[in-house]
């Protein structure tokens, strides 16, 4: 990016403010693409759904709870979202988390216990949200 960007830089201002926008602004789209990524994969998905059962109540309860899921995910940052979509999700085991996202195993640990607890919030939430519309 910084090569595409080269004619525009003031070298009588610091590089290091304009290196750290142009980074910036890359992670931010890199962060609204796979968090995009992410809301398809689960809208796709089949893992909410019972073979056995059909009928537009169980179409009703895939959607509210693909719905409460997603929110929950959207309530975490990106990094607490890796660490919880990789581990709880995907399965893998915490060494190869921290391998893969280049940080100490202790911290996967750390952020693991963090998603999990907001995760849990915002579904708690949402739930409780939900059992107030019921009720109208």
């Amino acid at each position: 990016m910084v090569f595409r960007r080269l004619a525009d830089y003031d070298p009588s201002r610091p590089i290091e403010p304009w290196l750290f926008g142009i980074a910036f602004r890359t992670a931010s789209v890199h962060r609204r693409t796979l968090s995009r990524r992410i809301v398809e994969v689960f809208a796709e998905s089949d893992d909410f759904r019972d073979d056995d059962a059909t009928g537009p109540e169980v179409a009703a309860a895939d959607r509210q709870a693909r719905h409460m899921v997603l929110e929950g995910l959207e309530a975490l940052d990106l990094d607490h979202r890796a660490v919880l979509i990789l581990h709880d999700i995907e399965g893998q085991v915490v060494p190869k988390i921290a391998e893969t996202l280049s940080v100490p195993v202790n911290t996967v640990y750390s952020r693991l216990r963090t998603a999990r607890a907001k995760f849990a919030t915002r579904v708690r939430r949402l739930r409780r949200r939900q059992g107030e519309e019921d009720v109208r």
